[in-house]
């Protein structure tokens, strides 16, 4: 019979869907040696071995993955019966879990602190990443809610469009382009242009666009952030595509123009989204509400105050 703590199944989770204990220690906030100890005795109480190293990589035994697929069961039921006993409750208050692509960082702090001055019970909880890690933690059903610009195909996910995300095509006040008035999308193609990394919704979606009108573009720089493209942009070292929400400071100083790109701005979307089937608390549920019916009312009000302080008449 099976001896394990819950917390030696959240770490053999973690370890088993990242295939790695040294990042599964830093997702939990744990030293290496600490989860090594707890997956060898959670290998002694199950009495046989759940992963195998062939060559530097680490792989579930078969044991392992029966393992997995019942744990993850059972941490779903778990999380399950925490949301309904605060719903019991009938109080918004308790934990709420999002996690958000790197470029949300710029707009997602400002509605969550409008919320909770409504509901100061509840404790948000907010993790910053790139897309890749993301899907990790959507595909293991980790959070409440994820916050990304470009929803997976791949996944059993319901999703919620809440917030226009406008991507624009930005460069130094100096550029040569900086100037100039319809600038053709071959133009673009010849500059060094900073990209995201691969698997990013903001370089997939102007992939797609260049594509479209025959051209193929390759990043002369990749950078995993838009704070990282947008200092490579003021440092001239090229032009770069960032959402809008991103660039509220560097534009008010002038440190970054948008340049006028045929087929630009590029509007799309921003969305909360979350596994099918998932039960939310009333909490991420009434902050959920909160984002569809409030998010794009809040984010305008905050760039007319943005406007209205760089024009000497601050909006009260």
């Amino acid at each position: 019979m099976l001896h394990a703590s819950l917390q030696q199944l959240r770490l053999f989770e973690a370890t088993a869907r990242l295939m790695s204990i040294t990042r599964a220690a830093e997702e939990k906030h744990l030293t290496q040696p600490a989860v090594s100890i707890q997956m060898k005795k959670l290998e002694e109480s199950v009495g046989m071995p759940l992963f195998e190293t062939v060559g530097r990589k680490l792989h579930l035994t078969v044991a392992g993955h029966e393992l997995y697929d019942a744990c993850r069961d059972v941490l779903e039921r778990l999380a399950d019966l925490d949301a309904a006993l605060a719903d019991l409750q009938g109080e918004v208050a308790g934990p709420v879990n999002l996690v958000v692509v790197s470029s949300a960082k710029y707009f997602l702090p400002y509605l969550l602190g409008n919320f909770i001055k409504r509901y100061p019970k509840v404790e948000p909880r907010l993790r910053v990443t790139n897309r890749a890690r993301l899907l990790e933690r959507l595909d293991a059903n980790e959070d409440h809610l994820y916050i990304m610009g470009q929803v997976p195909e791949d996944l059993p996910v319901v999703e919620y469009p809440f917030l226009e995300n406008v991507l624009v095509i930005v460069a130094r006040p100096d550029h040569p382009l900086a100037t100039q008035k319809n600038i053709p999308l071959k133009a673009i193609a010849e500059q060094r242009l900073i990209g995201r990394e691969p698997g990013s919704g903001t370089r997939k979606a102007v992939e797609e666009l260049f594509a479209k009108s025959g051209l193929k573009v390759s990043p002369y720089m990749e950078l995993s952030g838009a704070d990282e493209i947008k200092h490579g942009v003021m440092a001239g070292l090229g032009v770069a595509v960032l959402s809008l929400h991103s660039l509220r400071l560097e534009l008010a100083a002038n440190k970054i123009v948008i340049l006028d790109v045929e087929n630009f701005p590029l509007r799309r979307r921003w969305y909360a989204v979350h596994r099918q089937g998932k039960r939310l608390s009333l909490a991420a549920q009434t902050f959920l509400d909160y984002l569809q019916q409030e998010g794009e009312q809040e984010i305008e009000h905050l760039l007319t105050h943005d406007s209205a302080i760089l024009a000497g008449t601050p909006d009260v």
